[in-house]
């Protein structure tokens, strides 16, 4: 298995105590020594006093709290640092003020070349469109623009970007004067991201690696592939994360496999799996996700990208390269075809080795009893995204109004996954929903739903653990003797245990149970602040003045 990490300086053997240490090796946890980049020890603080003169440097947690470091399941690092250093959108609350901020950013960047912004999202906004293409030409003064949705499934651009894309009119998903989605916007994505230079990749890749450390994020997957970056852009990545301390990177390239060939050519990139945004849909937001009914509020069922036959074809090749498949499915009728092809490639191979090979599915928003159970059958990975409840659900939000009221309330069924089996990683697809994993955790907990929530401690685990499993490991995502030594040391208040209702067993709240409690992160709490991230041992993370 290939990841990406920073390379090791000589490790020095770290005793941290006074704290909290959550661990399953000890409840009670207070102390922990490090090792040659693993956890050697996990114990109290009457115990670390035999280990305090024979290690290289003593930590005084002065009450903080130590976890394992969150592994964030999708991410998108490129389109996250840019992002984060050019044009956001997505604090506008109206269309008016969007166009504004379009202009002043127009006005302040006369040099930048191609203006790239992220964020908008028509939903909340008084006026419920997508700003025209006159309006987005007058507000960029004539400047090439790229503004894709806050889903990344559809964008709106200005004229100046169009002409530098010969074809774009007759290419699937070109409109005159409406958000561009399938081809036509792969196709305008391509040329605006193939003007950010090298030097500016790069930079907005270290912003976004450091900016995930700053939040006690010590794992990300980049979801890549050919119609989301390009491949320079997906092995710098690779490089630069090899290079520098940060957050290990974990690739997944989005391209269907058809033979050994094809699978040898997802490794030789440093991919660790065909897998991630390999698209069989899109999504609800822009009316792309595939269901089975019509939406809601337009005549049609959105757009199917693969069929049953060419997920299985996909899952069979890379099952028998010793590849990790996976997919982007959020419509029902995405995953139904999802289930269907995984199956079709289990009676080909046998369920043994499609199980074993932990294939994923990342999203697998409209899921129904049936496909939950056949998750469950099939070994797969649900790589899901709370968030996008927190932003979207509940009977007034963008789900009700693609799908009314009922299918809505059916959507991210967390506790069903649970309860039926299915592994779960948790993540943000980044830059669609921000890096943010204490209220990841929250949005599981506090599902607009209340039938789908789960418990903070699931939600914990499916966001450090599940992320390790995810990849097909597990050593790491907890802090046992022997795991990698990738943690987070947090300031805090007081440690809960704490379940979604009374369908959780009365014991496992009682403090006598030995369960390690977890940061109170009931809705309107404050989250834990980060002052530490460690990678392998070695710190990437400090929080300044701390």
């Amino acid at each position: 298995m290939t990841e990406s990490t920073a390379p090791q300086s000589e490790h020095r053997t770290v005793l941290l105590r006074g704290g909290d240490v959550h661990s399953p090796a000890d409840p009670f946890a207070t102390a922990m020594v490090v090792e040659r980049g693993h956890v050697a020890w996990v114990g109290s603080e009457g115990a670390a006093d035999a280990f305090a003169s024979g290690v290289d440097e003593v930590i005084d947690l002065e009450g903080a709290l130590v976890t394992p470091a969150f592994t964030d399941s999708h991410v998108h690092t490129t389109s996250t640092g840019l992002a984060l250093t050019g044009l956001d959108l997505s604090g506008a609350r109206s269309l008016t003020e969007a166009l504004a901020l379009v202009r002043a950013f127009a006005n302040g960047h006369a040099g930048a070349g191609v203006i790239l912004g992220h964020g908008w999202d028509a939903a909340r906004w008084p006026e419920q469109r997508p700003p025209s293409r006159g309006e987005l030409d007058e507000a960029a003064g004539g400047r090439a623009v790229y503004l894709p949705r806050v889903d990344v499934h559809s964008a709106v651009v200005t004229t100046a970007l169009l002409d530098l894309v010969p074809g774009v009119t007759a290419l699937t998903g070109y409109h005159p004067d409406a958000p561009l989605t399938g081809d036509a916007h792969h196709a305008v994505r391509a040329a605006a991201h193939g003007a950010v230079t090298p030097g500016q990749r790069a930079l907005a890749q270290r912003a976004a690696l450091a900016h995930a450390a700053s939040l006690g994020i010590g794992t990300v997957h980049e979801c890549a592939g050919p119609e989301i970056s390009d491949e320079e852009d997906f092995t710098g990545l690779l490089k630069l994360a090899s290079e520098q301390p940060g957050p290990r990177v974990f690739g997944y390239w989005a391209e269907p496999v058809e033979d050994e060939k094809g699978a040898r050519r997802v490794r030789e990139l440093g991919a660790v799996g065909a897998a991630g945004d390999l698209f069989v849909d899109g999504s609800l937001g822009s009316h792309t996700a595939l269901l089975r009914e019509p939406y809601a509020d337009a005549p049609h069922t959105g757009t199917g990208r693969l069929d049953a036959a060419r997920i299985a074809a996909h899952v069979t090749a890379c099952t028998e390269a010793g590849l990790q498949a996976g997919f982007h499915a959020i419509g029902d009728a995405a995953v139904s075809a999802v289930v269907a092809g995984v199956r079709a490639a289990a009676e080909t191979l046998g369920l043994a080795r499609i199980r074993a090979a932990r294939h994923r599915v990342e999203h697998a928003e409209m899921l129904t009893p049936e496909t939950v159970a056949a998750f469950a059958e099939l070994g797969l990975t649900a790589s899901v995204q709370p968030a996008f409840d927190a932003a979207w659900g509940g009977p007034d939000g963008m789900y009700a109004r693609r799908l009314g009221a009922e299918r809505a309330a059916t959507l991210n069924p967390y506790a069903a996954l649970l309860r039926a089996g299915v592994p779960l990683a948790f993540g943000s697809d980044s830059p669609v929903t921000p890096l943010d994993p204490w209220g990841t955790v929250r949005a599981a907990a506090h599902h607009r739903t209340p039938g789908h929530r789960v418990s903070v401690r699931a939600g914990f685990t499916a966001h450090t653990r599940g992320g390790w499993r995810a990849v097909g490991r597990d050593d790491g995502g907890v802090l046992v003797p022997g795991a990698p030594a990738d943690y987070a040391v947090w300031r805090t208040g007081d440690l809960l245990v704490q379940a979604p209702d009374d369908r959780v067993a009365r014991w496992s709240t009682d403090p006598r149970s030995g369960t390690p409690g977890l940061p109170d992160l009931t809705p309107g709490a404050e989250l834990p602040v980060c002052l530490r991230t460690v990678v392998f041992g070695q710190t990437v993370y400090v929080r300044p003045n701390e």
